[in-house]
């Protein structure tokens, strides 16, 4: 059967940019501009929604389990991205958070045809990568129909995985596979079906929300400072030392000594600053304290 798919808003044409093809540099920014700012107050909207979303991955995670996306095309992109971008922010395992694409890795850099398509393999792909019932899968497709995303959402309820369908239509057909919807009503792009442009903003918006606020929650940060960061080079060593002169008070002699002290790891760095202890001492009150750096250092003060 044909699909109407003037029917879905991402496909709809924007009254605001009809004369787009004519315009001067800067009318053709000021039009992209005021779109642009329509994303955060959409993504406002559905905010009870992404919140239902982070339980999920916050549930998973504290199991042992994974936060995995799935997508084609731009959608899986944004997946893959934020996914990546875990393990130097929170030094988690790459194995954590995963980012699948339909198509494989390959398909980053170039589409391939055809695979968005076909549902199995989404079905092949959550299977490759041994899904389990303490995973939550988030599917993410702006138009809400992508087959390869359907067929993933769908199998993974049926073994008992979280799900969450993420798009920008009302309705979306992936919606209906999934234990939590999040559909970020956009509008019309600038250029008609183009979703990389608000769509994918609004999508790498929530995805950001979505793995920030789950590794928050599960101790990857002192206040607003990075305290599981990787320390993997010169800048990212330089920042761990701030971040513990910052929680610390100490000098910045003293915060790198201890960092060196603690084999890199700046949270086991802080206690044995915080609690003037050893770094076999602070890893176990981080241990006893499941890495919640502010209860390790209430444990040791009891």
């Amino acid at each position: 059967m044909k699909e109407n798919l003037e029917l879905l808003a991402t496909e709809s044409r924007n009254e605001h940019s009809m004369q787009i093809d004519s315009a001067e540099p800067m009318d053709i920014l000021r039009i992209m501009n005021e779109e642009d700012q329509k994303v955060a107050l959409a993504v406002k909207e559905v905010l009870p929604d992404v919140e239902v979303a982070v339980q999920f991955v916050f549930e998973s995670l504290k199991k042992g389990g994974r936060l995995i996306y799935m997508g084609a095309g731009t959608s899986g992109r944004l997946g893959v991205l934020d996914a990546v971008e875990c393990p130097p922010t929170f030094s988690t395992n790459p194995d954590m958070v995963q980012g699948i694409l339909a198509g494989g890795e390959g398909a980053f850099l170039k589409a391939v045809e055809g695979a968005e398509d076909q549902p199995d393999l989404g079905v092949n792909d959550l299977k490759n990568v041994g899904l389990t019932k303490n995973d939550t899968v988030i599917g993410i497709a702006a138009s809400g129909r992508t087959p390869y995303v359907i067929g993933a959402l769908k199998y993974a309820r049926s073994i008992g995985a979280k799900t969450v369908a993420l798009s920008c239509n009302k309705n979306a057909a992936i919606s209906k596979e999934a234990d939590q919807r999040i559909e970020v009503i956009v509008g019309p792009e600038v250029l008609t079906g183009s979703t990389r442009l608000k769509a994918g903003t609004a999508h790498k918006m929530i995805l950001n929300m979505i793995s920030t606020s789950a590794m928050i929650l599960i101790g990857k940060a002192y206040e607003n400072l990075m305290v599981d960061v990787h320390v993997s080079n010169q800048k990212l060593k330089e920042r761990g030392i701030g971040i513990i002169q910052k929680i610390t008070g100490s000098s910045y002699e003293l915060a790198a000594e201890t960092l060196e002290a603690a084999d890199l790891q700046v949270k086991t760095a802080i206690v044995m600053i915080k609690t003037a202890s050893s770094k076999p001492v602070a890893e176990k009150l981080l241990h006893d304290a499941n890495g919640y750096v502010k209860k390790a250092v209430q444990i040791a003060g009891k």
